[in-house]
């Protein structure tokens, strides 16, 4: 429940003496302690904290209104049959409202961990692994409990010890449908034992609190029967991405401090080792008593690819075992040993007392220090320099859905425990037994060390897991992008945990390079900074795919004409390939449909002064005038500039990958951090605008049928299960009909053309703009330069119709009508570029009388009761042209009038502005309840207004009404939607699909403010300037490409109200 007081105090400073003793803070940082460099235990001071005790609420789903269940039965029906028949060919559907998780959403989640692109593991603020994402497009988010980090601290015996072990299986029962998961899941504990000099002081506690459901049963063998001491009460977590620290001020030893600092690699521009699925926790122990301490950490790992998998048998514990032909999985985890930190192993335990070493027995005999016995090791050790220990567990796969274990010979051994060690001839044991049905396999490893009287220890382990091949439903595969520096050996993981723990020092310095500027700019609000950071947590546990391939576009800087073909079931697609010849760009497009073939050539005419106009007699004697030459550019190394291929979900809930409506707002993240990456993102979607996928298609909104992809239309996204090849898995309403994924399209590659100045680029995508640009206009029915909505909910709001012309998409197309202009006159196509100016002249006007009432945009031109609505992302192409360099679209005044009223009503109306910018409202005050998504507050468009306020001059505004969704979705009095930022919330604090893409548009907040210079200093360019053309001029007489015009006036569906996704 959310605390009374969420809307009337809010936090805006987090110091950290506020969840730690100031005394502490000296400890873990001072460097005369020292024996190394701890700079980085202590937590920053700006970072987003929870103290372990807090309880962690279930979140509340959102629930459609009466009236909108009775507007959405018959797309329901669909669904739910469509949801069938894919469930029937062993697929998930990309948008699956009717299965819902066991283990109900709560606010829970922290830092994941990993780079991106190779799979993710998220850990929960209390030390929980949750949310595992190592198959693409799976997530199990429920908790194992068993993965956990602990301590005990013993008399005369300190031991220390990192433990990642599997949940019982009554406790997996209650939280992974069989039918859902199919997920690599660990079970992972941190244990701590502590022994002082003189007999009389012995602790031992896993580090997590014992607040969880499953655990402290009795009798059981497995991981209730641990030492769950910990409260939590004074012990605190801190993130800001990619690193989190959790405290332990004196917990259970008090006079033990102990700092965990948890490091990821993802480091903007590095492009190798942001890809690395590893992780590092780093221990400082501080003694601040009067008799030296042993401490002992352990790290247990269970072997299992997720649900209930752990339990199938025939499970084994070695190294370099894999099933031919199938995708491997494979994990490492490893410790460090110095002079001072001892490392030994225990290959072997399970969770159940049919197991040769049972979790119990294994937490009993590190307590009590004197157990001796026998058992079975499931795991083969490998031996690195400088005295780094790792063992790893494979997982083989015959495919996707059903698990399969490779059974191999197995070996008995002894193993020993002494004085809290595992015996040292462990290292030396060869693969286990096969487990039995029913059975879990986990192993540990052991870092021991003694801690002086006022004294400082650090103890490092490292976390991989090496899934190298990733195959998608329909059939292709794929090597992840950091098997272009490990391979595709098993071995992976082995190198992968050396590296991360003989590289981490330098990944943080990288990391604080990277965010000091930021975070030490008195200028920004402190919840903006570490919220800024935080949100980035969704490029890695956003599902994302990171692929080693060739730039999709590498051979279109080839002298020679090239096109690449993709076969599919019914269809034979020959994508277009474009080269540069002479200065002009020319592309040439051939298709295959079924048994009928057509070739077609562009050869864009307009670079070339004898192009002729025959309804423009005028304008051709002007042309010979033109500048047809292309500005001169320096190819880039296609070595160097290979950085892959990557996908990203939309979010969690709807499995389509890189959902390109949602993308417009997330985008400027990775276009600031990972510049290549957004490019190859735009190579892919322009490579897919000249393409065409004839395969039938039933949209579910209206139960038509129609193309999968038609030439010209920018897909809503690259598919779910064959991406790249089977696009538009999203299918509730016909796409090629929607009205903001072109303008949208045309505004990002200018803005990333703009911002990289890369010409190679801007040539390689500029074909795909034009005939963007060119389907457009088939949208304007009555020649006003303008593109009408046709009455369904036709854009990113897909549940909200629109009738007319429509204040979002109407900006969208004048904004995308200037950016096409821009480019191309810096492209050389000057003529492209005056006939975009001459559409843009009339257009405006017509925009401005249609829409403005003389203080906003009205919603659209229609006679709704809601087509004078205030939308809250009206400005949306305004937001671009300023974000882009390029001149305003309309005058300040009309702007910031807009901006005000969107900040009075739609922010400032709606609990005092703690909540965010809600979608849709009335002039009377009231919230805009003509369906579901008119009456959500979206966070990422919050944050979208948020930026075109800064660009503005309104920052105080601007930050205001951002601060709204950290007091609703990251403050300690909100609802608790942090690091799984929902798509959207109502005013009474319902969410919809957590762990969404939008949010990352916070990033444009802070591309706002701090322009790069390239776009400071862009070509500024006069688009009211007298254009030479006429606005009546169609774009398709410039040159024959092919479009075809398949949009008709549409059915009105009504006021839909289904969370279509975007």
């Amino acid at each position: 429940m959310v605390s009374s007081n969420l809307f009337h105090c809010t936090k805006r400073s987090w110091p950290p003496e506020e969840y730690i003793s100031k005394n502490t803070l000296q400890l873990v940082t001072s460097p005369s302690l020292a024996l190394f460099d701890f700079d980085s235990a202590a937590p920053p001071e700006q970072a987003w904290r929870r103290r372990l005790n807090s309880h962690a609420n279930i979140l509340k789903e959102f629930s459609v209104t009466f009236r909108e269940a009775i507007q959405m039965v018959r797309l329901g029906i669909r669904l739910w049959s469509y949801v069938r028949e894919e469930a029937s060919h062993g697929r998930k559907a990309p948008i699956d409202p009717f299965t819902r998780e066991s283990c109900k959403p709560s606010a829970s989640q922290g830092v994941p961990l990993g780079g991106m692109g190779s799979g993710s593991i998220s850990r929960g603020f209390r030390g929980e692994f949750r949310q595992w994402q190592i198959v693409p497009g799976i997530c199990e988010s429920s908790p194992v409990m068993a993965n956990q980090f602990s301590v005990n601290l013993y008399l005369s015996q300190p031991i220390i010890s990192l433990l990642h072990a599997f949940l019982p299986f009554e406790f997996l029962l209650l939280f992974f449908p069989l039918m859902l998961w199919d997920m690599i899941i660990h079970v992972v504990a941190l244990q701590i034992f502590i022994s002082r000099d003189g007999g009389n002081k012995n602790y031992a506690s896993v580090l997590a609190p014992g607040q969880h459901e499953g655990i402290g049963k009795a009798g059981d063998q497995g991981i209730s029967s641990w030492g769950w001491n910990l409260s939590g009460q004074h012990s605190t977590y801190h993130a800001l991405f990619p690193r989190a620290w959790t405290i332990y001020d004196g917990e259970p030893d008090p006079e033990l401090k102990i700092s965990c600092r948890q490091i990821s690699p993802f480091i903007p521009h590095n492009y190798r080792d942001s890809s690395l699925p590893t992780a590092v926790f780093v221990y400082t122990l501080v003694n601040t008593g009067k008799e030296r301490a042993k401490v002992s950490l352990l790290f247990t790992w269970a072997n299992s690819i997720g649900g209930i998998s752990h339990l199938s048998g025939d499970h084994v514990n070695e190294p370099f075992i894999t099933a031919k032909g199938n995708p491997p999985v494979t994990f490492a985890i490893a410790a460090c040993e110095t002079q001072n930190v001892s490392v030994t192993v225990l290959p072997s335990f399970g969770l159940s007392e049919g197991s040769c070493t049972t979790a119990k027995a294994m937490w009993g005999t590190m307590v009590q220090f004197t157990w001796n016995l026998t058992c079975e090791l499931s795991h083969e050790e490998c031996f690195f320099p400088n005295s780094l220990y790792c063992f790893s567990n494979l997982i083989s796969t015959a495919d996707i859905i059903c698990c399969v274990w490779k059974i191999v010979e197995a070996k008995l051994v002894f193993l020993h425990f002494k004085d809290g060690h595992f015996d040292r001839r462990n290292f030396d044991c060869g693969p286990s037994m096969p487990s039995s049905p029913g059975e879990t396999l986990c192993a540990a490893v052991s870092a021991s060390a003694w801690v002086e009287p006022h004294g400082k220890c650090t103890v490092a382990f490292a976390l991989a897991w090496s899934s190298p091949k990733i195959r998608f439903l329909k059939g292709s595969s794929y090597h992840r992008r950091y098997t272009k520096f490990y391979g595709t050996s098993e071995r992976a993981a082995q190198n992968l945990v050396h590296d991360a723990l003989t590289n981490y020092k330098h990944w943080e310095e990288e990391i604080e390079k990277w965010q000091d500027p930021i975070l030490k700019d008195e200028k920004l609000p402190e919840w903006y900074k570490f919220t800024l950071f935080n949100e980035l947590y969704f490029l890695v546990a956003g599902g994302t795919v990171w692929i080693d391939s060739s730039l999709p576009s590498a051979d279109t800087r080839n002298s020679h004409h090239q096109s690449r073909e993709v076969e599919t079931t019914g269809i034979k697609v020959i994508e277009p390939q474009v080269n540069c010849n002479g200065g002009a760009v020319n592309h040439t497009t051939t298709y295959h449909h079924n048994t009928t073939s057509f070739e077609q050539k562009e050869n864009n005419k307009a670079f070339h002064s004898n192009c002729i106009c025959e309804d423009e007699s005028a304008v051709s004697r002007e042309r010979g005038n033109l500048d047809h030459t292309l500005d001169p550019f320096t190819s880039l190394d296609p070595l160097n500039d290979d950085v892959g291929r990557f996908l990203y979900l939309e979010g969690v809930e709807y499995i389509m990958w890189c959902t390109y409506d949602v993308h417009f707002y997330a985008s400027f993240a990775l276009l600031a951090l990972f510049p290549k990456i957004e490019l190859n993102i735009q190579r892919d979607f322009a490579k897919a605008v000249l393409s065409e996928d004839g395969r039938k298609v039933r949209f579910l909104a209206d139960g038509s049928v129609g193309i999968r992809k038609a030439r010209g239309a920018v897909p809503h996204d690259l598919g779910t299960h064959d991406p790249w090849n089977e696009m538009n898995a999203y299918n509730i309403h016909d796409t090629s009909k929607w009205k903001d994924l072109n303008p949208k399209f045309v505004l990002q590659v200018y803005r990333d053309f703009a911002a990289t100045r890369d010409m190679s680029f801007g040539v390689d995508v500029w074909p795909a703009v034009r005939t963007a640009m060119e389907y457009m206009e088939q949208f304007d029915r009555d020649d006003d330069g303008l593109i009408e909505n046709d009455g369904f909910p036709d854009q990113t709001y897909d549940a909200w119709t629109v009738h007319g012309v429509s204040a979002y998409c109407g900006c969208l197309w004048l904004a995308a009508l200037q950016a096409a202009a821009a480019m191309a006159i810096q492209l050389g196509d000057k003529y492209f570029a005056e006939l975009c100016k001459s559409k843009f002249a009339k257009a405006k006007s017509a925009f401005e009388s249609k829409l403005w009432n003389g203080s906003y945009f009205n919603y659209d031109s229609g006679s709704s009761n809601n087509s004078k609505s205030i939308q809250a992302d009206q400005l949306a192409g305004e937001w671009y042209m300023a974000s882009s360099g390029l001149p305003p679209l309309f005058d300040d005044v009309k702007i910031r009038s807009a901006l005000n009223k969107i900040y009075e009503f739609n922010v400032m109306k709606v609990r005092g502005g703690k909540m965010g910018a809600v979608n849709g409202m009335h002039l009377n005050g009231k919230v805009d309840e003509t369906c579901m998504q008119s009456r959500e507050i979206w966070s990422g468009v919050t944050y979208a207004v948020a930026a075109t306020m800064i660009l503005s001059g309104m920052e105080d505004k601007a930050f205001t009404t951002a601060e709204g969704i950290f007091t609703a979705g990251w403050s300690e009095e909100g609802y608790g939607y942090w690091f799984q930022t929902p798509e959207a919330w109502t005013t009474d604090g319902h969410f919809r699909s957590l762990i969404y893409m939008r949010p990352l548009a916070i990033w444009g907040m802070q591309w706002a403010l701090s322009l790069p210079t390239a776009i400071l200093e862009a070509p500024k360019i006069n688009i009211m300037e007298r254009s030479l053309l006429s606005p009546s001029t169609r774009f398709s007489l410039i040159g024959e490409t092919g479009v075809k015009k398949i949009a008709t006036k549409a059915n009105c569906l009504g006021n839909s109200v289904f969370h279509c996704s975007c």
